[in-house]
């Protein structure tokens, strides 16, 4: 069974990159990095592990534990957030306000007026 130790060599080793480079990037020394990497050395932090996964492009789950793909495949992800579901500005945040406060049998013509004022 790969340990985390050779986890996080092996992730470093998929672009590849130097302890050095790894340990810039995350915002360590290298001997932290050196460290993270031996049989019986010590293990990242939270946060660090969570940069290591964002630097190397690995999934942070693999990279703690093992299990799952080693990288997300791009094709498969869907976004944690639409943004283009959210008010992009203060008036439209004043409108989706004022809309929540209308009551429901009252929604449907107004989003109909309102679609129908956009298609001028």
């Amino acid at each position: 069974m790969h340990t985390l130790s050779n986890r996080i060599r092996q992730a470093r080793g998929l672009l590849p990159m130097t302890q050095a480079e790894l340990a810039r990037q995350v915002g360590v020394q290298r001997s932290a990095v050196a460290q993270w990497e031996q049989h019986n050395g010590t293990a990242p932090s939270i946060r660090h592990m969570l940069q290591i996964a964002q630097v190397t492009g690995t999934c942070l789950e693999w990279l703690a534990t093992g299990r799952g793909p080693v990288r997300i495949d791009q094709s498969e992800t869907t976004a944690a957030v639409v943004l283009d579901d959210y008010a992009q500005d203060h008036l439209e945040s004043r409108l989706l306000e004022a809309f929540r406060k209308i009551p429901r049998r009252q929604r449907e013509p107004l989003v109909g007026m309102i679609e129908m004022m956009a298609r001028r």
